[in-house]
């Protein structure tokens, strides 16, 4: 009985001394390598990511005081540009109205495949000057039957619509669509109107938009604005909406008001086919085949038009997992154009020097590359890692102030989600994440940098699945638990450097409260996605 008695208190003894062991051992290390190796690093790290946010401040700030300017006395896209109604003309008839292509490209669409092809065929044009054709990749033989009787059923109601399928999916959406150019005829049309499946064009469309290419020879492609139909759905549809309305409201109508240039968003736009022919057509070089064109026409000397006040209706991503996805493949593709087509941009000679410069510099570089890296980067490493590092000391202005003037200045596209403003922080910093990790993958070319999985849809049956989250508690699987650590950690270490900055390191309550406030804010951020608004 000593013995055993004996032997139970010698173990906790050792298992302490060996654990004080490895923490000195740790020590020693931390202490032997801090002033030589990490301080220096750190600092040349904070260095760097103070660069960058000097970058996107200018950035944001250039854009704000150009859009508030076109706001105040710019003119608005009619006075631009010639637009009056195309004249009936009793002798030619129809014939006096350009021959229209209507592009839907889908794969495996069930949810929505009514919606998008019901849209198209109800845009108001001339029934003979009109073309509807539905670009079917679908691997599910069930669905590909539904869209090809969708098709009839119209095509027996006397529109002019075209069901296309292909053996292959090369190229995915730029090859579908490349492949539709190729009918012979797609040859007798002079314009194509681009609309994803789950979008749903106002049926006068067509009579806002092809005025303005029949009348402005210069003009290559006229791009309608989103409207989110299930923005309110949960907190990460009011997220999307946020990032989304900034991306429409301000750097699109600065592109088309300053240098005639934006990226094409691959849907709810119309195209001039010579303009398109002339760059090129489509390629599937990137994952981001609309903004590939759309650059390749601009260097030919072609501009771009947005009409902020038309809108197409469509839907956010609304789990987590598709979102995901899709800014993978929006921050990948950039990035890897990016690589692709910067000595292109630099060599042309039919544009000018300033418009390069915003092709580079803004559009590419700040945009795609700099405000996904450093916002990762500074707000979710250097910052958290300076709590660790004393020596290290990171200016109230590039750590407080820059961040909230590019805050706000984001925040003007959606003023009805002002008060939602510290929760899309925190997911634009998760987020972050996510959106670095794909640019290195585009920059770097890696094996990922094609990767493209088509978002998820739901059309009608989001109003199903609202009334079924309100009534069924949400079940949380192995990989929604790994995105909530995700977003725990990124949280977390974005409050510990603001709380470093802002009070120091001897206010231990508020460290405390910002810990738990920083947890609170993430676990009711994360069931939120879940959970509709009421």
């Amino acid at each position: 009985m000593d013995r055993f008695s004996s032997t139970t208190t010698t173990i906790p003894f050792a298992f302490h001394g060996a654990k004080d062991d490895i923490t000195m051992q740790f020590s020693l290390i931390w202490t032997q390598i801090k002033a030589p190796l990490i301080v220096p690093l750190l600092r040349i790290s904070v260095f760097l990511c103070l660069i960058m946010s000097v970058m996107m401040v200018i950035e944001r700030v250039y854009m704000g005081i150009v859009i508030s300017l076109v706001k105040l006395f710019g003119r608005k896209p009619e006075k631009r540009y010639k637009w009056e109604p195309i004249k009936d003309d009793i002798e030619l008839g129809n014939s006096c109205y350009p021959m229209v292509l209507v592009q839907i490209p889908m794969y495996n669409e069930r949810e929505v495949y009514q919606l998008s092809i019901g849209a198209a065929c109800g845009l108001s044009w001339p029934s003979d000057r009109i073309i509807i054709q539905v670009l079917d990749d679908s691997t599910d033989p069930t669905i590909k039957e539904l869209v090809q009787v969708e098709c009839q059923r119209w095509a027996n109601k006397g529109v002019n619509i075209k069901y296309e399928v292909r053996d292959n999916r090369n190229g995915y959406k730029a090859g579908a669509l490349k492949e539709g150019m190729k009918h012979s005829y797609v040859k007798q049309c002079d314009f194509v109107a681009i609309f994803d499946a789950d979008f749903q064009p106002e049926s006068n469309f067509l009579w806002r938009t092809v005025p303005f290419l029949v009348h402005n020879s210069e003009l290559a492609l006229i791009q309608a604005r989103w409207k989110f139909v299930n923005a309110d759905e949960c907190l990460m549809t009011r997220m999307q909406e946020m990032s989304l309305d900034y991306h429409f409201t301000v750097e699109q109508e600065v592109g088309s008001s300053t240098y005639a240039f934006f990226g094409f968003n691959g849907t709810a736009g119309v195209w001039r086919i010579s303009a398109m022919n002339e760059a090129g057509g489509w390629k599937d070089r990137t994952t981001v085949e609309d903004m590939d064109l759309a650059v390749r026409a601009s260097l030919k000397g072609w501009k771009f038009l947005y009409l902020s006040n038309l809108q197409v209706k469509n839907e956010l991503p609304s789990t987590f997992k598709a979102y995901r996805y899709q800014q993978h493949r929006w921050s990948c593709g950039p990035a890897n154009l990016f690589r692709k087509m910067v000595m292109e941009i630099i060599k042309n000679k039919k544009v000018s020097l300033w418009k390069k410069i915003h092709v580079i510099y803004n559009f590419f570089f700040v945009r795609k590359v700099v405000a996904h890296i450093n916002t990762f980067v500074f707000y979710c490493i250097v910052l958290p890692a300076t709590v660790l590092v004393p020596e290290v000391v990171v200016p109230k202005w590039g750590a407080v102030y820059i961040p909230s003037v590019i805050t706000l200045l984001n925040a003007v596209g959606t003023p009805r989600s002002l008060h939602l403003l510290v929760f899309w922080i925190l997911f634009e910093n998760v987020m972050s994440l996510h959106r670095t990790k794909a640019t290195i993958v585009g920059l770097l070319e890696t094996s990922r940098v094609n990767e493209w999985i088509v978002t998820e849809k739901l059309g009608d049956a989001l109003k199903v699945k609202a009334g079924t989250k309100a009534l069924k508690k949400p079940r949380f699987r192995i990989e929604d638990r790994i995105h909530l650590l995700e977003l725990g950690v990124g949280m977390y270490l974005f409050f510990i450097g603001c709380y470093d900055v802002m009070f120091g390191k001897n206010h231990f309550f508020i460290f405390l409260f910002i810990q738990a406030l920083a947890f609170f804010i993430m676990a009711f951020g994360y069931v939120g996605t879940f959970i509709p608004n009421s």
